[in-house]
């Protein structure tokens, strides 16, 4: 049995509004999972179900498979940890630490030593007699994580810890809280609204939306594999590009605009459903790294290269991202509707923004037309409906 089930979990408010819809979810022993989504979807009131803090209005919810919807917080087993630390000031880290293990009346010799236990894996040691206030940002989390980790809980709930901290020691804190869940291998539970911090620290990533689940896998799985529009849109930085676009009758050529994207044997064979498009509108993405510049030998071939005006060059050092536009229009993920009303129809009268990720020497000027290679085999198509990916 997992540590952490959740079955149908539904939380609604007394004015009718749902913050989450029926959440099936198992987070595996030792598993770091993350629930990442938009201001607003949800995924901190998943998360305070879990702690106890907030009813849960229809569902279950197990942990150590026992039904703990009914449990105040403090017979949970659980330890969380807060977006503010919440340290008290007044006390040292070790007293910090240990805090939660003096109120459950542990012996003090008992306390000092699983402080100093927790003290070493958090690199904490050499501050356990100074107050908070003498400590970085960083310091302080680890401190918070301390405090958890003493608990020993048979779960970790992480409440968007990293949020408060800059952006350089934000990288660097999320190295250090994937090492310690490793190495505590307890499962947990983390929530954020950064979805570069998600993929990069979930072993599964859930991405929610309108306190709906829309896809739970392996960070690589969403990035290859996004089930619909909205998991596409928000996972990847720079966003993927998606465009409206029509197939021929024969779903062998794909209209971008004016130009057209043959579209080969073997990705008809890999997406049978795209058969069922053909002489249809359809969602077609890209990812602004599956769009190199064209070489020039790949120009005087004559190969589906995707051409567009440069707006604008944002140069990173490492690369250059090229911001162009086509005469296909750009598609947001808000305008797929909930209520099946699909992408609104009507006049293309502005072009379609792109991004491509190009090598950083690339000749490419603004106000210039480039050309992208475009490999059929790279790209994603989607439902103009429903917003659900084609297979």
């Amino acid at each position: 049995m997992a540590p952490i089930t959740l079955e149908k979990v539904s939380k609604r408010y007394p004015n009718g509004f749902e913050a989450v819809h029926e959440l099936d979810l198992a987070v595996a022993e030792g598993e770091l999972m993350v629930l990442v989504g938009p201001s607003g979807c949800g995924k901190t009131t998943a998360l305070r179900m879990v702690a106890g803090l907030e009813d849960i209005t229809s569902g279950v919810l197990r942990i150590a498979g026992q039904v703990v919807n009914d449990q105040s917080p403090r017979d949970r087993d659980v330890a969380m940890v807060f977006q503010n630390y919440a340290l008290y000031p007044h006390m040292t880290v070790a007293e910090n630490i240990g805090f939660s293990l003096k109120l459950r009346k542990v012996p003090k010799a008992q306390i000092e030593q699983r402080v100093r236990e927790a003290a070493a894996i958090l690199g904490l040691t050499e501050w356990l007699e100074r107050k908070p206030a003498q400590l970085s940002g960083g310091q302080r989390q680890r401190v918070a994580m301390g405090r958890a980790i003493v608990r020993e809980p048979s779960v970790f709930l992480m409440d968007e810890p990293l949020s408060n901290l800059d952006a350089k020691l934000r990288v660097q804190m999320r190295a250090e809280v994937s090492r310690i869940q490793r190495r505590i291998g307890v499962a947990t539970l983390y929530v954020t609204h950064d979805q570069t911090e998600a993929m990069t620290m979930g072993d599964r990533v859930s991405v929610l939306r309108l306190g709906r689940l829309q896809q739970c896998d392996t960070p690589q799985v969403l990035y290859d594999h996004p089930a619909n529009l909205f998991v596409a849109a928000f996972i990847g930085s720079p966003a993927m590009n998606l465009y409206r676009a029509e197939l021929d009758p024969g779903a062998a050529l794909l209209h971008l605009g004016s130009q057209t994207v043959r579209i080969n044997e073997a990705v008809l064979l890999t997406r049978p459903g795209l058969a069922a498009y053909g002489g249809k509108r359809i969602v077609a993405g890209i990812r602004p790294e599956d769009l190199p510049a064209a070489s020039a030998e790949s120009a005087a071939l004559g190969g589906d290269d995707l051409e567009g005006d440069v707006e604008l060059i944002e140069a990173l050092g490492a690369e250059l991202l090229v911001h162009f536009t086509i005469d296909a229009a750009r598609v947001q993920t808000e305008d797929v509707h909930d209520d099946g009303a699909g992408l609104a129809e009507g006049e293309l009268d502005v072009a379609g923004e792109g991004i491509a990720r190009v090598e950083p020497r690339t000749a490419v000027k603004v106000g210039q037309r480039a050309r992208f290679t475009l490999s059929p085999e790279r790209l994603h198509f989607f439902d103009p409906e429903s917003g659900e990916a084609i297979w």
